[in-house]
């Protein structure tokens, strides 16, 4: 295909509206096949966010075979015929899931995650996976197998993580929408660094069994990625609901977010964090674009207001270390514990690992009791306002060659992670929260804002983002991207 030939206006359709089509047999799953893989042939390789991809014959084949069920009135649900390329920490049966580890290169899983299954039980067709880092660890996308993910908007920075993949497949129009996941921002910091939204649901909202412990592993929880508000809404049907498998899942219908996001939010009472009082470091430029989005919630009939906590902030970094070293220890240390395996750990993994397995049982316990007193704190604020406001990452996008950022705004940066510590505030608080655009630096680097809403309010919260989204337009106008 000519580098110069026009986009196909199937992979510029939102997913809702392609879905649509596809149902109503105005366009055939086999066409909404090639368009995309016409696409993802063209532009893929700019900023390397899909990995292993399944070969074309077998996917137009699969998508024949969705058209040969539309025609015999067998329709599985809105993702039917719709490709869609799966996070490479999920499993997939019968596809490559690598976790970006070369201890993982050659795993192909005998079964689908929960998540998985549900995609294709509501009709998607898995084309492959979307990168991300080894073992998810760290917020930007770069692994020993397939190299590191560009940004849509300036191939040389990175995407973000740990959904990097995801992100830049979405805003570059290789995917109609994306599943990721998110301990520490992995679905929001993707999300703000492409110009797209990304949602982290309430804990339990996603229900997963792909970890050895179902219990206690509480940071991470898989959601959904899209170019508009409606699109991760219809995701979240698909991935949400209970499931026996997890103990802890929520047991409410997915269908919840299949209808209507019009609300009226007049008289809405917004918090805004920032950063917490210059607790936080932040490139230049970041704080306005954030702070000039305001306009558009006001314009929605809301008020905001500085927001303070009433919970040491310092005290929260350290509960957030000690949970994500216990943790990752707990989840890798039989490869550290094999030293052949060792060496193919990336350096940040043995680091989480080695100070893990220096935690006692009752240092984690005391990190569990410190994260109960933040959400303590959390629905306090919730007592005065209906939702949180603050950044969604403490920089713009940054080279892709460079692992991590040392510092920002002349303050050192002590982990590789920290540069982050902007997102701990929603992981540990368990609430919903969604990524929004706010629009480009002087460079036309996209940033995001976090929308925090209460325990549960999933809905509530996508209800607002639906409505930011028309009022500041942010996901319709994509100055830069690559792809469009």
């Amino acid at each position: 295909m000519s580098k110069n030939a026009p986009i196909s206006e199937l992979v510029q359709l939102p997913a809702h509206q392609l879905s649509l089509h596809i149902r109503q047999r105005q366009v055939s799953c086999r066409e909404v096949m090639q368009a995309y893989l016409d696409q993802i042939e063209r532009f893929n390789p700019r900023v390397n966010a899909l990995v292993s991809l399944q070969p074309a014959d077998t996917l137009l084949a699969e998508a024949d075979q969705r058209d040969a069920e539309l025609a015999r009135g067998d329709y599985k649900g809105w993702m039917h015929g719709l490709p869609h390329a799966v996070k490479d920490l999920s499993l997939t049966k019968g596809i490559r899931t690598t976790l970006g580890s070369p201890l993982y290169r050659d795993y192909i899983p005998e079964r689908d995650g929960i998540m998985v299954e549900r995609l294709k039980a509501a009709g998607a067709i898995i084309i492959g996976k979307s990168n991300t880092p080894e073992f998810g660890l760290g917020s930007q996308t770069y692994n020993p197998l397939f190299g590191a993910t560009g940004c849509a908007y300036d191939p040389t920075r990175t995407a973000g993580g740990s959904s990097g993949g995801a992100a830049a497949a979405l805003a570059m129009r290789l995917v109609p929408v994306a599943d990721g996941s998110d301990m520490m921002g992995s679905l929001r910091n993707p999300a703000a660094f492409n110009n797209i939204i990304g949602f982290r649901p309430s804990q339990g909202r996603v229900p997963f069994d792909d970890a050895a412990d179902l219990f206690l592993d509480q940071l991470g929880y898989e959601g959904p990625m899209g170019r508009n508000t409606r699109d991760v809404a219809l995701l979240l049907s698909v991935q949400a609901g209970g499931d026996a498998r997890a103990p802890l899942s929520i047991n409410t219908a997915g269908q919840d977010f299949s209808g209507d996001l019009q609300r009226d939010f007049k008289g809405a009472r917004l918090g805004w964090l920032g950063d917490f009082d210059g607790y936080l470091a932040m490139e230049d430029g970041l704080l306005g674009l954030c702070r000039a989005a305001f306009k558009h919630f006001e314009a929605l009939g809301c008020s905001i207001d500085e927001a303070r906590p009433d919970y040491p902030m310092a005290r929260l970094w350290d509960t957030w270390r000690t949970l994500r070293h216990w943790q990752v220890a707990s989840s890798l240390g039989s490869h550290y514990d094999d030293p052949v395996r060792r060496e193919q750990l990336k350096p940040e993994a043995i680091w989480e690992v080695e100070n893990g397995l220096g935690l006692s049982a009752l240092d984690v316990s005391r990190a569990s009791a410190a994260r109960t007193d933040w959400y303590r704190a959390v629905c306090q604020l919730f007592e005065r306002y209906d939702y949180l406001l603050l950044p969604s990452a403490q920089v713009f996008p940054f080279d892709k060659h460079l692992h991590w950022p040392k510092e920002i705004a002349g303050q050192a940066m002590d982990t590789y992670h920290r540069w982050m510590e902007v997102v701990i505030p929603g992981t540990l608080s368990g609430c919903p929260v969604a990524n929004v655009p706010v629009g480009f630096d002087k460079r036309g680097l996209p940033m995001g804002l976090q929308i925090i809403g209460p325990h549960q309010a999933d809905l509530a919260v996508l209800q607002l983002a639906h409505a930011y989204e028309q009022a500041s337009g942010w996901t319709h106008h994509a100055p830069g991207c690559l792809a469009i």
